[in-house]
């Protein structure tokens, strides 16, 4: 099969799965669904390559926005900011680590923390700190979020990466096998 055609249909496929999660889990708030995203996320990049994962990376918050998930649309580039560097360095750490499981612990465990301290440095402290009294003059950010948008973007986070990537680390030997990859 072209490697082009099978880039775009294993995007494809991993878009759809994102986009139905998180449509299902929006109930279940942030933990359920920040975990279920950040899964996809790691499989994406694992299973489908890094540009794969990047590309998931960029879709997911515009869908997360579009859906109701995302707070403020000011979050958006910062967490596509966050979900890109959590799969180029799960990719980048973890592609060469087949039968070395603590290579791809390792990996997982790093990516999340990267993940983690992009967010929480993007909108914690540029965007409710930085930024807040011009984005609030703007009208573009008010007082409820500027108070919101820390305990959302701060350890919560690094939890569901860590979740969401733990779970892709037990599934992706599974998908692999499956596709024969």
């Amino acid at each position: 099969m072209n490697k082009k055609i099978l880039w775009i249909t294993e995007t494809a496929v991993m878009i759809a799965v994102l986009v139905a999660l998180q449509a299902v889990t929006k109930p279940m708030g942030q933990f359920v669904t920040g975990s279920c995203v950040n899964m996809v996320l790691a499989v994406s990049a694992l299973v489908g390559g890094l540009w794969c994962g990047v590309t998931v990376a960029l879709i997911s918050p515009v869908m997360a926005f579009v859906l109701g998930i995302a707070p403020q649309i000011l979050t958006v580039p910062a967490i596509m900011v966050g979900n890109t560097v959590f799969v180029v360095m799960l990719y980048l750490l973890a592609k060469d680590s087949e039968g070395k499981p603590a290579l791809k612990i390792a990996a997982w465990l790093l990516a999340a923390v990267a993940k983690f301290a992009t967010l929480y440095i993007l909108v914690s402290e540029v965007i409710c700190g930085l930024l807040a009294t011009s984005l609030m003059d703007a009208g573009m950010l008010k007082a409820p979020m500027l108070n919101a948008l820390p305990a959302t973007f701060s350890w919560p986070q690094l939890v569901t990466a860590l979740i969401g990537g733990g779970i892709a680390l037990t599934i992706v030997p599974l998908i692999r096998k499956a596709v024969k990859k």
